[in-house]
């Protein structure tokens, strides 16, 4: 099944009232910019000069690598922070649901690509005891409240991989490729009023708005499709800025066994998928479609010769190195930008490009003051987990290891790189069966699960210790994880064996995923604040 969408609806409409009010009959006004405001909008930024947008973005690489030469954005203590993304359901039927921008904002949570989509960030805090209780508090003291009060509109968040069940009387098919042409330009229906994501749809940069999977075939004409996935996203901030690309080497080299440790979204929405037996639609799955997803939609087509935005990043040998891989990279919405009073307003444009620096692990570089300024790395594989806890103990193993691994000189620095990308994508493929590739750190190689998570959870301990954890503390947070690798057990092979059973009984396909996702759901009802994955089998 291939669908096209925006064909020749577009310019069929008028719409001088505002865009959502219009458009969705759903109860739901989202926005309040009409859709001529907004088609004015991103025409301005298409107008913008683009040339001259990416040489002040160049001066001030330039200036950048000054201040990160210059100390500037060294810190005395390293720093963990984390993204969570969600998606909104009908509480009763579990279908999709768009959410009122006034109660995003009512929440206090930032909206994202899709309108039934919301983002929260922690407050970045220092790797050691209190800091790490702070991030899973902070996570949990915002949800609470956030949970209490969308219920009273109906309204429940998920954390979770990829949504699976459409809008009530919709598709996804629809949902995902609905839009309209306003003055030539492409407005996404079900989009956030954001000029950005809108503007997307409009440049010259040809990302291919397509999703590319097993059995799977859609071709849409905005970035919409992206808003099938969520994800968690850790940071850790490196103490001293030259030394990044140390540590992202490691990182890319992590990537792999952590990516395979966390997969979540191995089905589709149903009706996205081609005509084809329900078994082997099951038997063709990936364990990580988030993966696939955000390659398909954002880069360009195959046979393009355009460099792809979204991908499994090189090596650094310098961090100016880093920065000059932020520079050369494809702009797909350039702007005008007044210098603000933050200090990193000094870096606008380049902070601007930044923004859809889409590799799967990136160099940051901000800071709001001088005193602030940081360098860090942003952990991009993951997909959003069951629980808080199950979020939380990522991001503690992810900044265990780059505590201990630079400091060890572990020897899986030296893995080639073309292997740590090979790794990488059978992960998403193959979850924690992926045969994985690892130099042990008696300098080994292995493909053995339990000798790969037995050294990582191990290093782990012991960058956390080395941050003043307890052994107790530290085991705390890896705990959930070491359980789900003893149990060769994923949210997705949970997923995948439920649906694999139903339609082993003879269950239409759409009625087991259906039924998966209820259940994952009724699970995370219980425990989304308390407990982890694997507390839902004891």
């Amino acid at each position: 099944m291939s669908a096209t969408c925006c064909d020749g609806v577009a310019t069929a409409l008028s719409l001088s009232p505002p865009v959502w009010g219009m458009l969705n009959t759903h109860g739901c006004k989202p926005g309040d910019m009409s859709a001529s405001e907004l088609a004015d909008r991103v025409a301005e930024v298409l107008a913008t000069d683009s040339e001259a947008f990416n040489e002040r973005a160049r001066e001030e690489a330039q200036a950048l690598k000054s201040a990160v030469r210059d100390g500037t954005f060294d810190n005395t203590e390293a720093i963990v922070g984390m993204e969570l993304e969600l998606y909104a359901v009908d509480e009763q039927t579990d279908a999709l649901q768009r959410v009122p921008r006034q109660l995003l904002e009512l929440i206090g949570f930032e909206k994202e690509l899709g309108l039934h989509n919301a983002e929260m960030q922690t407050s970045p805090q220092p790797l050691n005891t209190h800091g790490l209780a702070a991030q899973r508090n902070e996570l949990k003291a915002s949800l609470m409240p956030a949970q209490q009060r969308v219920r009273n509109e109906g309204i429940r968040l998920v954390s979770d991989g990829m949504w699976t069940v459409p809008p009530a009387g919709e598709t996804a098919e629809t949902y995902l490729c609905d839009c309209v042409e306003q003055s030539g330009v492409r407005i996404g229906t079900n989009m956030s009023d954001s000029v950005r994501y809108h503007t997307m749809a409009n440049t010259d940069y040809p990302s291919a708005f397509e999703i590319d999977a097993p059995h799977v075939s859609l071709q849409a004409e905005t970035v919409m499709p992206e808003s099938l996935i969520t994800s968690i996203q850790p940071h850790y901030q490196i103490p001293h800025a030259p030394d990044l690309p140390e540590y992202f080497s490691y990182a890319l080299r992590i990537a792999a066994p952590l990516l395979a440790l966390g997969v979540n979204s191995p089905f589709f929405p149903p009706d996205l998928y081609d005509d084809a037996p329900d078994p082997e639609i099951v038997a063709g799955a990936n364990m990580e479609n988030r993966i696939g997803v955000f390659e398909s939609v954002l880069n360009p087509p195959d046979g393009d010769s355009t460099p792809p935005k979204v991908c499994f990043p090189p090596d650094f040998d310098t961090v100016e190195d880093a920065i000059d891989d932020i520079v050369a990279d494809d702009t797909i919405v350039p702007v005008d930008l007044p210098s603000g009073t933050r200090f990193d307003d000094d870096f606008v444009h380049l902070r601007h490009k930044h923004g859809s620096y889409w590799r799967w692990v990136r160099p940051v570089f901000e800071g709001a003051t001088r005193s602030a300024a940081n360098a860090r790395i942003e952990f991009r594989p993951l997909a959003a987990q069951p629980t808080v806890d199950d979020a939380i103990g990522f991001a503690a193993v992810f900044a265990g290891l780059m505590e201990s691994l630079p400091r060890l000189e572990h020897p899986i620095q030296s893995l080639d790189w073309e292997t740590a990308k090979q790794n990488f994508y059978t992960a998403a493929r193959n979850g924690l069966r992926a045969k994985i590739e690892w130099i042990t750190a008696d300098g080994a190689t292995t493909t053995s699960t339990e000798e790969i998570y037995g050294e990582l959870f191990e290093h782990a301990r012991e960058g956390l210790e080395q941050r003043g954890l307890s052994a107790e503390e530290a085991h705390g947070y890896i705990r959930p994880l070491r359980e789900r690798v003893d149990r060769r057990l994923t949210p997705a092979r949970w997923k995948h064996d439920y649906v694999r059973r139903r339609v082993e009984e003879n269950v239409p396909l759409a009625e087991a995923i259906w039924g998966m996702q209820a259940t994952y759901i009724r699970h995370q009802e219980g425990n989304l604040l308390e407990g982890s994955f694997v507390d839902w089998f004891e």
